[in-house]
């Protein structure tokens, strides 16, 4: 599996883990050894493991909390360091958010994660190909 698509992976599993409302797979995701940082939309800065996994607790705990779909992730590599950005798309509100991973041994950690609010509009998913009908 090549560096970039890793990063993919575990970008992808960062998001699962907040459709999943899974804490554990949250806590797992994020470097038990960088300083980590995080910037939630209208929170102020979290700094430090123990106040960025807090957060994601309160909010993986609310059940009120919606769904993010993650929608054009782009990875950047600049050696044990790999950036995403993408766009979070919760309901009909759209989010730009930027993703940083630290390289530790094998696995791709989360450092930083930041999102917030973009002027940019998606165009609409085209829909899938109709099935061809038997003669």
């Amino acid at each position: 599996m090549s560096e970039r698509t890793a990063v993919l992976f575990v970008n992808e599993a960062f998001y699962r883990a907040f459709a999943d409302r899974d804490a554990k797979a949250m806590d797992e995701l994020w470097s038990p050894e960088a300083a980590v940082t995080c910037l939630h939309p209208g929170w102020g800065p979290l700094e430090g493991r123990q106040e960025v996994i807090e957060s994601w607790r309160r909010i993986l705990g609310n059940e009120t909390s919606p769904a993010v779909i993650c929608r054009r992730p782009r990875v950047y590599l600049h050696g044990p360091i790999a950036i995403v950005l993408c766009y979070e798309q919760i309901e009909d509100q759209l989010l730009v958010a930027t993703n940083i991973f630290r390289q530790e041994g094998r696995h791709w950690r989360l450092i930083h994660h930041q999102a917030g609010p973009t002027a940019v509009q998606l165009p609409e998913e085209e829909a899938p190909a109709e099935a061809p009908k038997p003669n």
